[in-house]
């Protein structure tokens, strides 16, 4: 791959998702040559409707906050989750941990449009229906990127690339980086519907999480919009059939308290089923680049993990990227690896706990202590890196110790 004609810039983001508007915005911000490479025509469909209120600093710290703020975006205050007769509201307004209090449920292809439409007005050049076909890698200068779009190809050379486009992510396959799928084994069937009668039933806009067994649960994002995201997720036995629509059909059926409010309603789309999305990426980092978003791994829907941690991860690779643009040497395995995995293995933690039954003996107790329950709120807000958080801190155990103890009646 030559360099003659080469378009020269400081910094390639790949995938125009909350990542990678995170980080482009961010390096704008700071004076950085950036463009972003995005394969796909805004806007367009994904999944992942419900954010956490520790996203809400990231926005503001690139400025793409007041923009979002301006959408009339539906306000996620907490969430209600649901087993049987039981009912925990959670609030995010009673954190341990400093921090916003409100987030949104936003239809994605509408919320990604807007952020990348306050990052394009910051500067960012975003260059879509475009796609990085080879990489020449270089340990000690720079990288030089081919890519393909509407007007033909072209060769970018930049000084330092940042990969947030998803799932299998675009560096992972042209520099043949480890890549693990962990096999969780769960799926999710999901679709929207429009509703036009939701006043018809109590608290429509309420986020909420239907646990029909301990391994299978039903969600319900109300937009804003009149549109809805409802979906199911659990472990593959549950999903046996070969027609999505009749399992979905079925499994509507099972939760009493929703059934009535969305069997009859025509589904926009799908329903689309997804097997095995839970994934890992050995190596986030490397001389010239850095992994961020969904492409350095995904756990779960459950807590609403995925964007919290695309927009920590855009942030961080974009502020280390910056720095080291400006002549600093990083260690990006100390300052960037090690958190984002800390990061992940707290929300991992939580994620084991609630399928494997723990969590589930914690919300639905009749006696939860409100210091413990506004302490596991914020890492349900997405604080988890707030070490003072026993809930954080002791990740690993504190919830099946809890669990044990209230099983015991102690």
């Amino acid at each position: 791959m030559g360099a003659v004609g080469a378009e020269e810039v400081d910094v390639v983001v790949i995938g125009a998702g909350p990542a990678g508007t995170v980080a482009s915005a961010y390096l704008a911000r700071k004076g950085r040559r950036t463009v972003v490479i995005e394969r796909e025509k805004f806007p367009r469909f994904v999944i992942g409707e419900s954010l956490l209120p520790v996203s809400m600093e990231h926005w503001e710290e690139t400025g793409l906050l007041p923009a979002l703020d301006s959408q009339g975006y539906a306000p996620k205050l907490g969430a209600r989750f649901m087993r049987g007769d039981s009912v925990l509201d959670l609030s995010f307004s009673e954190q341990f941990t400093k921090g916003y209090g409100r987030t949104w449920q936003v239809p994605r292809d509408h919320f990604d449009k807007t952020c990348a439409d306050a990052a394009a007005a910051q500067g960012v050049d975003i260059r879509y229906e475009s796609t990085i076909t080879a990489v020449e890698h270089s340990e000690t200068g720079p990288q030089r990127v081919q890519v393909s779009g509407p007007t033909g190809g072209a060769t970018i050379k930049c000084r330092w690339i940042i990969d947030t486009s998803g799932y299998g992510g675009a560096l992972t396959r042209l520099l043949d980086l480890p890549f693990q799928r962990v096999q969780a084994g769960r799926v999710s069937l999901f679709t929207q519907v429009k509703e036009s009668h939701r006043d018809r039933f109590p608290d429509p806009m309420q986020i909420s999480f239907d646990v029909l067994e301990q391994d299978l649960w039903f969600w319900v994002i109300p937009f804003s919009n009149g549109n809805t995201s409802i979906g199911f997720v659990g472990g593959p036995d549950h999903f046996q059939g070969h027609d999505p629509a009749v399992q979905f059909k079925a499994l509507l059926k099972r939760t009493v308290r929703f059934r009535d409010r969305f069997q009859d309603l025509p589904h926009l789309f799908g329903p689309e089923l997804i097997r095995d999305y839970t994934h890992a990426v050995e190596r986030l980092s490397g001389p010239g680049f850095v992994l961020a978003g969904n492409c350095a791994g995904f756990l779960d829907p459950v807590f609403s993990s995925g964007v919290a941690l695309a927009t920590s991860s855009g942030l961080r690779a974009a502020k280390l990227t910056d720095r080291s643009l400006q002549g600093e040497r990083i260690d990006w395995r100390a300052e960037y690896e090690v958190p984002f995995h800390d990061m992940a293995s707290v929300f991992r933690s939580y994620i084991d706990s609630w399928y494997n039954g723990d969590l589930q003996t914690i919300f639905f107790s009749d006696r939860m202590d409100p210091r413990i329950k506004s302490q596991i709120v914020s890492v349900l807000a997405g604080y988890v890196e707030d070490r003072s958080n026993p809930f954080v801190s002791r990740h690993d155990h504190i919830l099946g110790q809890l669990a044990g103890l209230i099983k015991a009646g102690k």
